[in-house]
């Protein structure tokens, strides 16, 4: 007979002594420090998994091992102990990092939709040479965006939505969408036009 995992309070014992399925199981009871004591243990292995998966850059891997220690602590009721607690959470990483591969996927895609969009004018060559270097510094400069900014631009000015159905949908006042909006236009051209505002 396979023992039911009980959601438990530390009355007695350290955090240290606790098994690892244990630590799981105080999470199903929203024990933070449980959490805590789960990072401590694999939080440098799951760092190192990351590290290693394809796709991953180096610049996101510590907001990603939070991500899987948040979804661990989240989905910690659904721990089946027919796996160790370490495979669980690489298990539980590599769904975090496919997400975000795909999210990157998906603004990369956005941000050449853009690029294609933008007015095709017949210049001089010297001129057409600079446009091109011009629009070649758009998908960083897009990537460089604050996350709010970045998703009031790509909503409006690549998606097409109308400013209060875009405010509606993230859930603020267009007020603050509009400034958003204005803010990431700003600082697209500044950085697309090699500092002119």
């Amino acid at each position: 007979m396979i023992a039911k995992i009980l959601p438990i309070r530390r009355s007695t014992g350290a955090l240290l002594d606790m098994t690892d399925e244990a630590l799981v199981a105080a999470c199903t009871a929203c024990d933070a420090s449980a959490l805590a004591a789960l990072f401590d243990r694999f939080g440098r292995d799951v760092h190192r998994f990351l590290v290693r998966m394809r796709g991953v850059d180096d610049h996101v891997v510590d907001d990603l091992v939070q991500d899987t220690f948040l979804a661990a602590y989240d989905g910690a009721r659904r721990f089946r102990r027919g796996s160790a607690v370490r495979t669980w959470l690489f298990a539980i990483a590599g769904n975090v990092a496919k997400g975000h591969i795909r999210g990157e996927i998906r603004r990369r895609g956005r941000a050449a939709v853009y690029l294609e969009k933008a007015p095709v004018q017949v210049l001089r060559p010297d001129l057409e040479s600079e446009q091109r270097e011009l629009l070649a510094r758009m998908p960083r400069a897009l990537l460089d965006l604050p996350h709010d900014q970045r998703t009031a631009f790509l909503l409006c000015d690549v998606e097409g939505a109308r400013g209060v159905d875009a405010a509606k949908a993230l859930g603020i006042r267009p007020g603050t969408l509009y400034r958003r909006l204005h803010e990431a236009r700003h600082a697209l051209r500044h950085a697309v036009m090699g500092g002119e505002p």
